[in-house]
Parts: C-alpha cells; structure tokens; sequence
C-alpha cells in the first residue's frame, strides 16, 4: 500500500504559477502509475494529468495542455504538476492518485489517493 501527501497549493493571481507535489510513502513509488484530479466546489472531479511508472508517457486534460507539466522523480518518490498561465476556473481541490495495476493511460482507475491541496486563483 501507498500513502500519499499533496503540497504546494495556495493563493496566486491569474496568471502565476504553483507547483504541486505528491510524496508517496510506503512501498517504492515505482511501481505505480500516478495520476492528478481536482474538485471545485459543487464540482464533479475531473482529470488532469497523468504518467506512467516509468515517466515515459503522460497525458493531459485538454484544457490544461501546453500550461500544466506532469513529471515524477521516482528517488524521491514524489509527482510534482506544474501549473503555469493559471485562470480563476483552475480554482479547485487538487488531489494526487496512484495505482499499483499497469492499465492504460486513459483510464481513471486509480487505488490510492491523497487528501488533495487546495489552489485559488484570484481575477
């Protein structure tokens, strides 16, 4: 089992840019494939990034590609997504997810998740 901690997120003009990261404890973070979600409120939840074990492939929500950057540092056991060019409606709790099965990059099912980070961003 993973546990996983979110950090980084904050208050920042639209605009700015925040960092989140994801610290993975437990067993080698590795072996999962790792994921990013936010909720805004009265909000489903809805997809935003996602990578795979070894880094190699990633994936986006379109309203989020060429702004948000997904990469991981498997030594450190942490996901990071940079956030940059942020907008009022990127408003949201941002959550971390991961999943010790190999499925493909489209899917949603993930395992683990953490207690998410809250990010606003001011007009």
């Amino acid at each position: 089992q993973v546990q996983l901690v979110e950090s980084g997120g904050g208050l920042v003009q639209a605009g700015g840019s925040l960092r989140l990261s994801c610290a993975a404890s437990g067993r080698t973070s590795s072996r999962y494939d790792m994921g990013w979600f936010r909720q805004a409120p009265g909000k489903e939840r809805e997809f935003v990034s996602a990578i795979t074990r070894s880094g190699g492939v990633r994936r986006y929500a379109d309203s989020m590609k060429g702004r948000f950057t997904i990469s991981r540092d498997n030594a450190k056991s942490t996901v990071y997504l940079q956030m940059n060019s942020l907008k009022p409606e990127d408003t949201a709790d941002y959550y971390c997810a991961a999943r010790s099965i190999s499925r493909s990059i489209y899917s949603y099912e993930y395992d683990y998740w953490g207690q998410g980070t809250q990010v606003t961003v001011s007009s």
